[in-house]
């Protein structure tokens, strides 16, 4: 089977908080990814969410390189939607409205 990602994959274990948007009451999950790219990211969880369930989700990237060239750890902050839902974990496609951000202090 031919492999149709546009984007390179990163098997790279980020700590993620996640907020759901659809419910009608505000739940938030932190987890850990499994791999992650520009279009999207598998989750490592054994919560069962719904084909289409959109998130907002927060990632964070420690880096010696990151903290050296900025002085701090950076966040990224998206929004996406659950593509594939198993029972280890949910695939994620990011919206395409990604922001990275610098964490001071940390």
């Amino acid at each position: 089977m031919k492999d149709r990602r546009q984007f390179k994959r990163f098997k790279i274990a980020l700590p993620a908080k996640m907020e759901t948007v659809d419910s009608n009451r505000k739940q938030i999950f932190k987890f850990k990814t499994r791999d992650i790219s520009a279009a999207g990211a598998f989750i490592d969880t054994t919560e069962i969410f719904s084909e289409g369930t959109r998130l907002k989700m927060d990632f964070t990237v420690s880096s010696s390189r990151i903290k050296e060239l900025t002085g701090a750890m950076s966040l990224i902050e998206c929004e996406g939607s659950v593509v594939r839902s198993i029972d280890y974990g949910i695939a994620v496609r990011f919206n395409g409205d990604c922001q990275v951000f610098g964490l001071k202090g940390m």
